[in-house]
This record gives C-alpha cells, structure tokens and sequence, in this order.
C-alpha cells in the first residue's frame, strides 16, 4: 500500500462473541483497573469511538485497534448478563473493517488512525454525560485519551443552553463564541443573542458585551478599590467568565456607591491630619489645564535627616538595591529610612495646604502634592510656608526648596560659566569692560574679578556634564618663581604675536567675567546671548542624584506631559532614587530613550531647554 493509496473502510456490528483480539494489536496486557474504569465511562457515555478489525470466518472479526474497549465491552457484558436487551449497542458494537491485511497491520502499528475525531459539541455533551453519571475527569480522560485540562474546559461548556450547542454542532457559531455564552445566566438574553451571532461573525467581546451590557469587569479601578471582598459583603451579584479568569460584576450602582463612600473615607482620613482643604477627584487623573494647577502653589516636605549610623546603613543598604541582593526585611529597613530623607510636610505647611484625592486607572488610590490655592497664596506667604517666587531659594525659615544651597551654588557657578562661555565670542566687548572698570571705582560692581586665585565658574562638586570653552578650563603654568629672568620671559611672551597676547587676555578676562550690577550683566547677556545649555546637561551626577525622588517624578511627569496616574509616571516613581536619576539622564542624553518613550518633536525641544527652577 502507497502513501498514496485512498484507503476503503467498511462498518459493521458484530456480536462480543464475534470479536477476538488480534495478535497484531499492541495492547495485549491492559491492567484490570483500567479496563474497569473505561467500562464505566463506556456504560455512562457509550462506545463514542469505534473499534478497527479485519474480518474473519463465520462472521467474525480480529480487533486491531481498540484492543481495551474490547475488554472494557467484554467485562461490562460479564457483569450485565442481560446487555443484549438493555444495552444492545455495547453488546453488538460498531467495527470499521479494514480493506486488507496489509491495511490492518498499519492500522494496529499505529492504533488511534482509525478513531473519529469528535466534534467539539459532541465532546462537550459526552463528557457532560459522563460526569452526570459519577464520572471523574480524570477517568473521562482516559476513556477518551485526552489530557484532563481538556475535559476540564469541555465540562466548562456542559451546562450551557441546548440551542446554543446546538448552533456550535451546526457551525453556525465558533468554539470561543460558545465559550462566551457562560458568562450569561438570562436565558432569554442567551436566545436573543444566539440569532444575532449565528453566522455573524461575531467576536466573543461582542458576544460578552450584549450579553452583559452593563456589568463591569474585575479589572474596573472601581472594583480593584473598593476590592472583590467588599463588594462580596455588600451583597454585589457576580458571574464568572470561565475563560478569560475575569469576573463580571453586575451590580454597578452598589460598586458606585460603595466606591464613592470608601473615596470620602480617605478624605476624611486626611483632613484629619490637619490639612487646610482635602478633596475627591472622580477622574482618573488631575488635569492640571482644566483644573488651573499651574495657579497653585506647592509645598515641598521638610526633608528628614540621618544618624550618623543610619546614613552609613542607608548606603551599605543602597549598594545591595543596585546589586539586586536586597531581601525583604532589607527592602522595609531602606524604605523606612528613605522615608525619613524624604520627610514630611509641617503643622504650619498643613494648615495652608491642601490635597487632591483620586484613584487611578489601575484602581491605586492616589495623593497630590501638598497645593496652596492661589487665594491662599498671600496668607501662606507672610506665614513663611510659600516664597514669593519658587525660583529663589529660601532662608531659614522659609519653605523647604527641592534644591539644596550646595547644589545651588553649584548651578550658580554653571550660570556663570555659560555667561562666560558666550562671552568669549565678542573680544572686543571683554577688552571694553576691562578699559571701563580701571577707569572706573565700580568696587564690588566690577564686572571682571581680576583674582587669579578665585575662578568662578567651576563647580565644587561633580564636573559630569559640563563642557566649557577649553580657553576657559585650560590654563597655562602661571607660577614663575622658578623663573630668574622675568623681563626674558616676557620678551619670549610677546614674540608669541599680537593674536596670542590678546587671545590670553581675552581668555582671562572671560573666565574672571561676574556680570556687574543688574542692569550691566542684562546688557551683556543681551548682546553676547548665553545659553546655559549649550555648555551644561544635568546628568545623575551632576544634579538628579542630588534632589529628592518627589522632585524628580515631577520632573519626569511634566517633560512628558503626563497625568500623574499615567503608567510611565507610577513606575518611575516605585523606582529607587538612584534608579530615577539614571531614567532622567538617558532622557536627556539617550535618543533611544526618547524613542521608547514616543516623545515627540515638541517635548525633546522642551527636554533640551530645560533647566531647573532658579537658572537662566
């Protein structure tokens, strides 16, 4: 027999009598337990799948495929004497007979060729059947050689309408479509549906969403607030989607008002605390345009302080975060201690302050930052708790700035370097200043400090980030003790031309540039345009590792324009602050970054002007 060869089967009833196992069958050792549970199924179900034989003599037959049912169908016929009356399908089973020996051979070499694949809606209604009777999954596993995972999602489909069954056997619907019909207990609704999907080409979301057009599903943020436990106690109707591990709940006006209540708990909570005003959101983020956020004020934490101890523990800890060897008890040591870094708000800040409550998509209630209404500006100002202007750092008994006086100073110096920097590009303009200033008592007004000691535009820390002018950072030797001949020395300075006499003066004069007065540094920025961008980009080490984690979420939130519920926002803000300070370097050094990110053309120019409250 070719590959090739259509093969000609027969079938036929014969007598258990008829029917003899076949020395080509492989199963000749079958244990007795087995045999017994699949009569049982078989007694239950009936023989879904046929038997393979070759005819014999005298109407008999050699089974070559099915060698166990043939057992299980003997042994049922020994325990039920009376079979061929009650029973007589079993006692006188179906045979598909095969052409030839040849064709027997092959079929007994590879056992299951001759089964029927079942439809899916006589599976469902078999083992339906079966496990009305008493039958086990697993024993309808084996009676059908399936895995139990399969009978466990065709009993999921056992108890739904005839009609719809009846549509799956007929094609008219889909499996899926058949399995999206569980989540209906409305036999009415069922029917309805049913005409509408048959042959429709409906989707199981359709399906799902008329049959259950005003539920809302486990994933709801209402639900996730308000928990499923809750809602359970409340006494909320539910029905479960089999499928899709989702539940619907189908009591949305209880959910509403068991989400508002638990929504007007919190508040409660908070304005217990002392704050001026707390209120609740209903939306799933504040809208800072429609809301006018950009009028209020905002009030930063006072920033706790370590121990000596504990600031030490606090970075051995830091070090194990960075390395992933951080165990549980660890991971609430650190939090706990960055709790204290991060610090929290005053009485004095609470009572002039307020905060928005809402919960956000995923269900996570959230807290604004601490706002002052613009109405209460002016009283939070002469109270101390808000600067007139959060681009000036405050004294002793102002609000807490976000930027330390150290860090400060620092971008001051920046400040100063991108003047200079800018500077160097009008000569003439330096020479100018210098001839004005020696013929002028200007004292601390000077615009040039002539101190080759001081240089003013280098920061006392970190230089990551920062690029000047070489002219600016690489000097010449100016010691000349050594020297013996100053008047030689000169000489040898001034054959060097006239170009690098005035190149050095004008180096030095830009690099001793401070500004002068107000009016004096406008009018210089004005004509030489600085830019302190050009030669400064805040990186991890040179500004996001020094500021708080708060700051750098709502920096982060705000270059990318984003709610403060949005999914990039909540999880930059789990982020450790290390962790935070490199996201913030890679969006502003990192192209891919930017890409991944889907930042368009109109945030990388705002990405690329930034610069932190208080610089120019």
């Amino acid at each position: 027999m070719t590959k090739q060869s259509k093969i000609i089967a027969t079938e036929a009833r014969f007598p258990l009598s008829k029917l003899t196992l076949s020395p080509l069958n492989p199963r000749q050792d079958v244990p007795e337990a087995d045999v017994i549970e699949l009569a049982e199924s078989i007694w239950a179900a009936g023989l879904i799948q046929s038997i393979a034989g070759l005819a014999g003599k005298k109407d008999t037959a050699e089974i070559v495929a099915g060698g166990r049912r043939l057992r299980a169908l003997q042994y049922l016929a020994d325990q039920h004497p009376d079979l061929d009356e009650t029973r007589p399908e079993l006692a006188n089973p179906m045979v598909m007979l095969a052409p030839d020996a040849e064709t027997a051979e092959a079929w007994a070499n590879t056992e299951n060729v001759a089964r029927r694949d079942l439809h899916p809606a006589e599976e469902i209604r078999a083992y339906g059947k079966m496990e009305a009777k008493g039958g086990t999954v697993g024993a309808i596993a084996r009676a059908f050689a399936v895995k139990e995972k399969h009978v466990y999602r065709r009993l999921a489909l056992a108890h739904l309408p005839d009609p719809v069954l009846d549509a799956l056997a007929a094609n008219e619907i889909s499996l899926s479509n058949a399995a999206a019909f569980t989540v209906s207990n409305d036999m009415k609704a069922t029917l309805e549906v049913l005409e509408q999907a048959r042959g429709g080409n409906y989707s199981d979301h359709q399906i799902k969403q008329a049959l259950k057009p005003d539920s809302v599903r486990s994933s709801d943020r209402r639900v996730v607030y308000v928990t499923e436990a809750e809602y359970d106690a409340a006494g909320g109707r539910k029905t479960a989607d089999l499928f899709q591990d989702q539940t619907f709940f189908d009591d949305v006006s209880l959910l509403d008002d068991l989400f508002e209540a638990k929504l007007a708990e919190a508040v409660k909570t908070l304005q217990a605390e002392g704050w001026k005003w707390v209120e609740a959101i209903h939306d799933r983020w504040l809208c800072h345009y429609s809301m006018g956020l950009d009028k209020f004020g905002r009030v930063y934490a006072e920033e706790g302080q370590l121990s000596e101890d504990e600031a030490e523990r606090y970075d051995e800890l830091a070090e194990l975060a960075n390395g992933d060897a951080l165990d549980a008890a660890g991971e609430a040591e650190f939090a706990a201690l960055q709790t204290i870094i991060d610090g929290e708000h005053t009485d004095e800040q609470r009572s002039h302050a307020g905060l928005y409550v809402y919960v956000d998509g995923n269900g996570v209630q959230q807290i604004s930052g601490a706002l002052v209404k613009p109405e209460d500006k002016k009283a939070a100002i002469e109270a101390g708790v808000l600067a007139k202007s959060m681009h000036t750092s405050s004294g002793k008994d102002g609000p807490k700035s976000p930027i330390s006086q150290k860090l400060r100073d620092d971008l001051d110096r920046v400040t100063r370097g991108a003047r200079q920097h800018a500077a160097l590009r009008d000569p003439d303009l330096l020479i100018d200043l210098l001839a004005y200033q020696l013929s002028h008592a200007m004292h601390w007004q000077n615009p040039l400090g002539l101190s080759t000691t001081d240089v003013p535009n280098w920061p006392s820390t970190e230089a990551d980030g920062y690029a000047l002018d070489e002219r600016l950072t690489t000097n010449p030797p100016r010691d000349v003790w050594e020297i013996k001949d100053l008047g030689a020395s000169f000489r040898a300075f001034r054959k060097k031309g006239p170009e690098h006499v005035r190149g050095e003066l004008v180096r030095f004069l830009a690099a001793q540039f401070r500004g002068g007065d107000e009016k004096l540094e406008a009018m210089v920025s004005k004509i030489t345009k600085p830019d302190t961008r050009e030669v400064w980009t805040p990186t991890a080490a040179n500004f996001f590792s020094r500021v708080g984690g708060p700051y750098m979420v709502e920096i982060w939130r705000d270059l990318l324009e984003l709610a403060e519920d949005h999914p990039t926002v909540t999880t930059f803000a789990k982020l450790k602050k290390g962790e935070k300070a490199a996201k913030l370097e890679a969006l502003f050094t990192q192209s891919d970054m930017r890409s991944a990110l889907g930042v368009t053309e109109a945030q990388a120019a705002k990405i690329d002007a930034w610069l932190p409250e208080g610089m120019e």
